[in-house]
C-alpha cells in the first residue's frame, strides 16, 4: 500500500518527476568522508549518479552534501522525492529547519538557543528547497535497498580516496 508523502510545503505530494537517492559515509567521524547520490527520472528511467568527498568531515555533513549535490543538478523547478536512510537529513528537511529559521538558524538545546550544526549546508539546502517541491521517504540503511546500497558504495569509495591522506 503506498504511503502518503508530505512535501516541503506540507501538502500531499504529486507524483515525483525524479527520485533522488542519497547516502553519506565517514571513516572516523570526523575523518575522511564521502557522499553519493543516484537520481532517476521517473518517466524515462534515465539515471545519473555522482560522488565526492572531503579529507576531514563528518557523516552528517556528507549525508547533507549528497542531497545538495543532487538537487543542484536540477535546472528548473522539479517535483523531487528525496529517499534517504538519514533521520538527521530527513528530520531537518521535514520539520526542524522551519523552527531553526524562525530562531535565526539556532536550535534549542537544554532550554537554550544554540547555533545549528552544519548551518552552511542547511542554508544551502534551504535555498535549493525553495526552488523545488520535495517529498521525503525514509528507508532503512544497509537493508538491501538497491539504490541505497549503490549510494552507500559511491560514498564509501569516495571516502576511501582520502583515507591515506588523513593525518
Amino acid at each position: 500500500m503506498p504511503t502518503m508523502k508530505k512535501t516541503s510545503s506540507g501538502q500531499a505530494s504529486l507524483d515525483p518527476e525524479v527520485r533522488l537517492f542519497t547516502d553519506g559515509a565517514c571513516k572516523g567521524n570526523p575523518g575522511p568522508g564521502g557522499w553519493g547520490f543516484l537520481m532517476r527520472h521517473v518517466t524515462s528511467g534515465k539515471e545519473i549518479s555522482s560522488s565526492g568527498g572531503e579529507p576531514d568531515t563528518t557523516n552528517n555533513r556528507m549525508e547533507l552534501q549528497a542531497v545538495i549535490e543532487g538537487l543542484s543538478l536540477l535546472k528548473r523547478p522539479t517535483r523531487v522525492e528525496v529517499v534517504s536512510d538519514s533521520a538527521y537529513v530527513l528530520g531537518g528537511l521535514e520539520s526542524w529547519m522551519a523552527s531553526w529559521k524562525r530562531n535565526g538558524w539556532q536550535r534549542r538545546e537544554k532550554g537554550k538557543l544554540m547555533p545549528v550544526k552544519n548551518v552552511d549546508l542547511w542554508q544551502k539546502l534551504d535555498e535549493l528547497m525553495s526552488r523545488h517541491t520535495l517529498a521525503f521517504t525514509k528507508i532503512k540503511g544497509h537493508s538491501g535497498h538497491p539504490e541505497n546500497e549503490t549510494c552507500d558504495q559511491l560514498a564509501v569509495q569516495a571516502a576511501e580516496k582520502f583515507v591515506n591522506h588523513h593525518s
